[in-house]
């Protein structure tokens, strides 16, 4: 094999200065092309690492992840070697085009680097080479969104080759992760609404297509979200809105108010959800629990007001019912009632009293006996004409307990039904309690064990 002279022995320099340097490394920027080796059965060492500058932002329609590194290479170029004190310097920057570069690329890349081009890279009198430039990485990162806005995400940043085998080129980590770690946390200065948790690393060794083995050194990048502004903007209204409208129940039920607060209370959170509707992700993958939570929340206003129509119609229009079910009085009237601490309303004696015909009747009597002793005691009426007054009277008598009856049997009947809506309403509010608590607690013990 031939092997081009600059390669087997050290540059000399005729000066110490740049340009004799640059002159004497002319013959090893002709083998930018080939891997600088000496044997080509020798793997050529890279060592990778980067710092991370910043987090752009995760946009989880497209699930790719925004951020923003500087990032090293190092290896050595064995056709590179010359005394520092002979051409005056230990290390020189060079154009990245005049030397080999490996094909090192990150698997999750979407798009292309925007970031600044860095032409140069440093080159050293003992053959190693320092490569740094920024890249704006936009990678793929399959989010999991359940737990939102307190959600975890954990990202992968996989470096390998894209041609070389592990034969060929050998991936190492440049520094310990620790260390990049910290060093991130210390750069780093764009992380909006998220933050920077964990950095790790492990390596791989996997299987080409051509049956050749690969390395692969995947960096596990760990953000949480900052739920502040979720929480003041969603939750917290949404927690407001529905405590105000539990307490709507405290407003008379037989009040059209109750009916035409709940209305209003919920057009305005609709309109609250489509202005906060920016603020929630949008994705098919799986169903945030903050939309469930909120669903629930507009679901149980619309129950309430549901029911509250129910018991406003049942108080209202009782009088034109039938009279209560002997089933519902006992499971109602008998049973509910004590459950929910609502006992029925003793009746008023002296309405009792005014409403039984038995009285009507007695004292219709006593007026007549007593406007019948008066044309008795000076003699100016007839027997006959006193028999036909008597026989209109009880007519008329007649007809006066028939109403009363009716009256009071529609009466009794109204305060039946008006009672069981009372019941009903006081019942569906200890309901809606418990719901609410139950819901409320079981949703806040799955975003925590999910987000731990």
């Amino acid at each position: 094999m031939h092997v081009a002279p600059c390669s087997s022995i050290m540059q000399n320099c005729s000066r110490p200065d740049t340009l004799s340097l640059l002159e004497a490394l002319q013959p090893v920027f002709k083998l930018n092309d080939v891997r600088p080796t000496m044997n080509i059965s020798t793997p050529t060492n890279v060592s990778i690492g980067f710092v991370l500058f910043g987090i752009l932002g995760l946009d989880e329609k497209a699930q790719v992840l925004k951020t923003y590194i500087w990032q090293d290479m190092t290896w050595r170029n064995e056709f590179v070697k010359w005394d520092p004190e002979q051409c005056g310097s230990s290390a020189i920057t060079i154009p990245r085009k005049l030397l080999w570069v490996p094909d090192v690329v990150i698997n999750e890349f979407m798009e292309k680097n925007s970031a600044p081009f860095v032409p140069y890279s440093y080159l050293y009198s003992n053959g190693f080479v320092l490569d740094s430039l920024p890249v704006r990485v936009i990678s793929s990162c399959r989010l999991d969104i359940y737990t939102f806005p307190f959600d975890i995400q954990n990202c992968s940043l996989s470096f390998n080759s894209y041609l070389h085998r592990m034969a060929v080129l050998q991936l190492n980590l440049f520094t310990s992760v620790e260390n990049l770690f910290n060093k991130s946390k210390e750069v780093m200065t764009t992380m909006g609404e998220w933050e920077l948790i964990g950095l790790t690393e492990q390596k791989f060794t996997l299987h080409a297509g051509d049956g050749e083995l690969y390395q692969e050194i995947r960096f596990f990048v760990t953000v949480r979200r900052r739920a502040t502004l979720y929480v003041v903007n969603l939750l917290i209204p949404s927690c407001f809105l529905i405590t105000v409208d539990l307490f709507s129940f405290l407003l008379p039920a037989d009040s059209s108010n109750r009916s035409l607060f709940k209305m209003t209370l919920i057009l305005g959170y609709t309109v609250f959800l489509l202005i906060m509707n920016d603020l929630l992700p949008t994705t098919g993958n799986t169903i945030p629990l903050i939309n469930v939570f909120l669903a629930l929340c507009l679901a149980l206003m619309m129950s309430s007001l549901l029911e509250t129509i129910i018991i406003t119609n049942l108080l209202c229009g009782s009088a034109h019912y039938s009279p209560v079910p002997r089933w519902v009085r006992v499971l109602v009237l008998q049973i509910l009632s004590r459950l929910v601490r609502l006992p029925l309303k003793p009746r008023d004696l002296e309405d009792t009293v005014i409403h039984n015909p038995a009285a009507q009747e007695m004292k219709v009597f006593s007026l007549v006996a007593a406007n019948i002793e008066v044309p008795e005691q000076k003699g100016q009426l007839n027997n006959d004409k006193a028999l036909q007054e008597f026989r209109s009277l009880g007519r008329e008598l007649q007809a006066i307990r028939l109403q009363v009856q009716q009256k009071q049997g529609e009466s009794q009947s109204s305060e039946e039904w008006v009672q069981v809506g009372l019941i009903i309403d006081r019942l569906l509010f200890g309901i809606y309690i418990l719901f609410i608590s139950v819901s409320f607690i079981t949703i806040l013990i799955i975003w925590v064990k999910v987000s731990s």
